[in-house]
């Protein structure tokens, strides 16, 4: 997957190339090189309660279970939270590439809790990955209503599945983005032929 899409992006910026010339080959060839993890997941709120630092249902008090119980009643528990996207420019004048600073146009994305597709969405304004080595923090607001699109769960299976990400401890390793970017480049945004998955153990 990952050796096709290379192949997919490199004739997308080879096209490119032949239609600008060969002025902008190493900043296209550059641009390449952007890499995505997931990094975080912070500012948990499940129908207007804050989940930080709540290890189970437990953790809940009493008027909270209720508003809870009684959402759930309804069919409707909305859940909110900030997904940190960690963008990685490798291009810092090192290893025989110049530094070269990379702007994200466009980021489609949809994600996935426990690999069933929940939300999707896009940046509200462009992010721009500086060159120096480092990563850069794409922040998404992500909203949806938990109750809907997990009609099957009871409460306990439902804040056990964010308490999994959310609570003291927790691990963003049951969420996955698939996005497919724009980058700005001398000829304008070229976006990636095919949607790429990014998930929090390693940079893709």
């Amino acid at each position: 997957m990952k050796k096709r899409l290379s192949k997919s992006l490199f004739l997308v910026l080879l096209s490119a190339l032949i239609i600008s010339g060969c002025s902008v080959l190493q900043t296209i060839s550059n641009i390449s090189r952007l890499k995505y993890k997931i990094g975080s997941a912070t500012n948990y709120q499940i129908a207007g309660i804050e989940v930080k630092n709540k290890r189970s249902i437990k953790d809940f008090n009493a008027m909270e279970v209720l508003k809870l119980s009684g959402g759930l009643m309804k069919g409707s528990l909305p859940l909110t939270f900030t997904l940190n996207v960690e963008a990685k420019n490798p291009n810092d004048g090192s290893g025989g590439y110049p530094a070269t600073d990379i702007s994200i146009s466009n980021f489609p994305w949809r994600l996935f809790v426990n690999d069933k597709e929940v939300v999707s969405g896009g940046l509200a304004n462009p992010v721009l990955v500086p060159g120096k080595g480092e990563t850069t923090i794409i922040p998404l607001q992500i909203q949806f209503d938990l109750a809907k699109s997990f009609k099957e769960k009871s409460l306990d299976d439902l804040l056990g599945l964010i308490l999994q990400v959310s609570g003291a401890g927790g691990s963003t390793s049951n969420l996955k983005l698939k996005a497919q970017p724009s980058l700005g480049t001398p000829i304008g945004n070229i976006k990636y032929p095919e949607e790429i998955t990014i998930v929090d153990k390693t940079f893709n």
